[in-house]
């Protein structure tokens, strides 16, 4: 449904110098970084969460070097969320019915995880977000940007904010408030993951002109509680092979929090074939596995999120800036894939966008390109992080897990000591929605039931993600051709969208002899998996109204 918004009144409109869309690492790191260098410059945040950090989701484990250059005393700090160092390593490949633990001598150095921290990254970000305010940032959650604005020239001067209260048929309830217009002398892009302004701005001025597809994940996480004799604070534990085999590339983690918290997740890269593959499935097998289960055995399941995840690295990477402003963080794709981490190069790159900014306002510049930022980061500790494990992803994706793991090792060992690798930069090909093969290739899988204990269904997960739309409001899923998705998505793909969502947004059912596609939009985690994977490119994920969504309170 297109909503004509012109029978709707004016926007009123504020100005900043510099305006900010997405409270993540990326964005609070940024607006902290421009206050830092001038305290007389205004900069505001738009989260459309409905508090910072209700849409963070990550493992996770955080490299400090981001956080250590943007508050080199937060250690003598109280109150500050670092309270476990990564204290044990592990390495797991796991066959049907065993494991075997990898010598963490074969690993290479970037992957020992010593000296880092095992954390909720929402409370990184509530943390990052007191800072900014501290220093005079304005942050407004509940406020979903759902526009890019521009010049005559086209160039970027701000974004608009989604109207509130619109009803299913398009016209204005009787709740409704217009949206704002927040114009800035320059716009900075930190929405996370297949975000949708920056889809349309990279589609705009063509920034992944040159550059190979962007890759995808899709990262289902759960946080138990478990028994006091199952917890081993401070052991990082990833593995991978069983349940996926050697052929669909993915992993899973196991990290070990205070206060007897267990985080554990499961990764299934996004340019699997088989369209019969479930990841959600997937994952609640996982947990069975014998070098898993005793962990959890006794425990609470506490809450439940799913996220999309970047992973074309080095060569996937857009061009970063155009008229008016740039993209930063996971709107970039900064994600080292092997590590697992991508918000040390998120804080990095806010911080790398913000010195880039200060100086072009400083010289008297304002919504022009500013070069400075995508000429500067490769050369800096993000190019260099990501640069090393450049062929990691497509070696994986090209000679499955066995070899394509050994080989993305020995590349990371001669990036590491000598600079180079044998394979130069590999490419990596299709998107993952053309990866997808048609169901006659492939057969079911049968999973096994849930047993409510140590494995669960998607929809008394998504109830732990205190997942909220209001119902009356226009799907923010949008179809743009509902006879293709018969054609094709059902009839060649056998539905896969029933499956690789991970929150049971998506349905055939029988009506009047036919099938019928079914939107339970109630339900988005806004992993955005479905943007990302439909095989035709025909569902477009759009927020809905600001504060809508999942609730996350620490993960």
């Amino acid at each position: 449904m297109t909503i004509n918004t012109t029978q709707f009144p004016e926007r009123e409109s504020m100005e900043f110098d510099v305006v900010i869309v997405g409270a993540g690492p990326a964005g609070l790191s940024a607006a902290i970084r421009l206050k830092q260098l001038n305290s007389e410059l205004s900069v505001v945040v738009l989260e459309k969460g409905a508090e910072v950090g209700a849409h963070i989701l990550s493992g996770a484990i955080v490299d400090p070097i981001g956080i250590d250059r943007l508050l080199p005393d937060w250690r003598k700090e109280e109150g500050h969320p670092f309270k476990t160092e990564v204290k044990d390593d592990q390495f797991l490949l796991l066959g049907p019915a065993g494991s075997i633990r990898l010598p963490n001598f074969l690993m290479p150095p970037l992957m020992n995880n010593h000296g880092n921290y095992i954390v909720s990254l929402g409370l990184v970000c509530r943390w990052l977000a007191t800072k900014a305010e501290e220093l005079g940032v304005e942050i407004y959650p509940g406020f979903a940007a759902t526009e890019v604005l521009y010049n005559d020239e086209g160039a970027v001067i701000g974004v608009a904010t989604g109207d509130m209260g619109i009803e299913k048929n398009g016209e204005p309830g009787p709740n409704y408030t217009r949206g704002m217009e927040l114009l800035g002398k320059y716009v900075l892009i930190g929405e996370g993951v297949r975000g949708s302004l920056a889809k349309q701005l990279i589609a705009k001025f063509d920034l992944q002109k040159d550059r190979e597809p962007q890759k995808f994940g899709i990262g289902i996480k759960e946080l138990w509680q478990v028994k006091p004799e199952n917890q081993k604070q401070g052991l990082v534990q990833h593995s991978f092979g069983w349940p996926l085999g050697m052929k669909t590339g993915g992993g899973s983690f196991l990290y070990h929090l205070e206060d007897n918290l267990v985080a554990v997740g499961f990764v299934v890269h996004l340019n699997y074939k088989n369209p019969y593959l479930y990841p959600f499935e997937e994952f609640q097998r996982f947990k069975t596995h014998p070098a898993i289960r005793g962990t959890f055995e006794g425990g609470k399941r506490l809450t439940y999120g799913a996220r999309a995840i970047t992973e074309g690295g080095y060569q996937s990477v857009p061009k970063l800036t155009f008229p008016g402003g740039a993209l930063i963080g996971c709107s970039a794709g900064f994600v080292n894939v092997p590590r697992i981490k991508g918000s040390h190069n998120a804080v990095l790159s806010g911080i790398l966008a913000a010195e880039k900014l200060v100086d072009a306002l400083s010289a008297g510049r304002a919504n022009d390109e500013v070069i400075e930022i995508e000429n500067g980061w490769r050369d800096s500790a993000i190019g260099q992080d990501l640069k090393q494990v450049r062929n990691v992803k497509p070696l994986w994706s090209k000679l499955g897990t066995a070899a394509g793991v050994a080989l993305g090792g020995l590349d990371m060992w001669t990036n590491t000591l000598f600079g180079f690798s044998f394979f130069g930069t590999l490419k990596h090909g299709k998107t993952d929605a053309l990866s997808l093969e048609p169901a006659a290739k492939h057969k079911p899988i049968a999973y096994p039931r849930p047993d409510g204990v140590l494995t669960f269904d998607r929809l008394s997960s998504v109830f732990l993600s205190n997942t909220n739309h209001e119902e009356n409001e226009p799907v923010h899923l949008k179809v743009n051709d509902m006879a293709l998705q018969k054609s094709s998505e059902h009839d060649i793909y056998a539905g896969p969208s029933t499956r690789y969502c991970p929150a049971g947004v998506y349905e055939w059912v029988e009506k009047d002899g036919g099938q019928v596609f079914v939107i339970n939009a109630q339900n988005c985690v806004h992993c955005k998996t479905c943007d990302i994977k439909d095989p035709n490119q025909n569902i477009n994920w759009v927020p809905p109204q600001g504060g809508e969504g999942p609730v996350y309170p620490n993960m």
